[in-house]
């Protein structure tokens, strides 16, 4: 019997990186996924989204667990999308008992020089987005009357302020105090709240020439090793960027009923150290 066994868990940003990793791991350890990403174009993001055929990998990698899986594409901005995919989910399988928020994007840029266009898009993804999508599915695991639990992904940057992340952090702080409301709002029904701060993790986010420039401003063209170069100077461990399933190992920690089963409220730090 896995951690996990006959639940299911809906996920947004299941595409890839982060996304994909919560819904191999919640697989390997039983659970159904419902799993949503989007291939629309953010212009103020610079480097590609995922793609329809990224989507299909994580449905392919989900299925060879011998799991089922629902796949929609679906922006975390339109709420009637999320909607119908988390109905499609609840249909198929006929219960909701986890929902990862962790779709979010990233564009790094100055407070003053930042277009609003840049600013807004991270507001709605990064942070209205994730209150779509616990609106559109936490209903569907209150009806279940089972209990449940719900992982939100903030970062490290709400914790700790980086120059050129002041649309990121704000909406990842916002997740927090959100969280802990949402907590309160829905222990009646069993239900835990968590958030989880990652540093910097080695996903199509972070790996990309608008990063490396954030960390290495001091070169014209820096690469990926001068990124990590970087980045380990960040964190205590000698590490410079955590893989994804890192986090999926704190993320099934919490969603677990025989490790989190009265974690709710907190903010689950996986930072290699970051704060020291």
């Amino acid at each position: 019997m896995g951690r996990v066994e006959g639940r299911v868990a809906f996920i947004t940003g299941a595409a890839r990186g982060q996304g994909r990793a919560h819904a191999v791991r919640l697989a390997e350890e039983g659970a159904d996924i419902i799993a949503v990403d989007t291939t629309a174009k953010v212009d103020s993001v610079p480097y590609p989204l995922a793609t329809a055929e990224d989507l299909a990998e994580t449905v392919r990698l989900v299925e060879a667990l011998d799991r089922r899986i629902v796949a929609r594409e679906a922006d975390v901005r339109d709420y009637a999308a999320l909607s119908a995919a988390v109905e499609a989910g609840v249909a198929e399988f006929g219960r909701l008992d986890i929902v990862l928020a962790n779709a979010g994007i990233s564009s790094p840029a100055s407070t003053l020089e930042m277009s609003e266009d840049t600013w807004q898009d991270m507001i709605d993804i990064n942070l209205t987005g994730v209150w779509k999508s616990l609106k559109a599915s936490v209903p569907h695991i209150i009806a279940g009357g089972r209990g449940g639990a719900v992982v939100i992904t903030s970062s490290l940057a709400a914790l700790y302020a980086n120059n050129n992340t002041a649309h990121y952090s704000a909406a990842k702080a916002g997740l927090v105090q959100m969280a802990k409301v949402m907590a309160k709002e829905w222990a009646e029904h069993s239900i835990r709240v968590n958030t989880v701060h990652p540093t910097t993790v080695a996903t199509d986010m972070i790996l990309n020439d608008a990063t490396y420039k954030l960390f290495r401003p001091d070169l014209e063209n820096p690469t990926r090793a001068d990124f990590e170069e970087a980045a380990r100077t960040l964190n205590r461990l000698p590490v410079a960027a955590l893989e994804p399933r890192d986090i999926s190992e704190t993320v099934l920690h919490l969603v677990a009923d025989d490790s989190g089963r009265y974690i709710t409220g907190t903010t689950q730090v996986v930072d290699a150290g970051g704060q020291l």
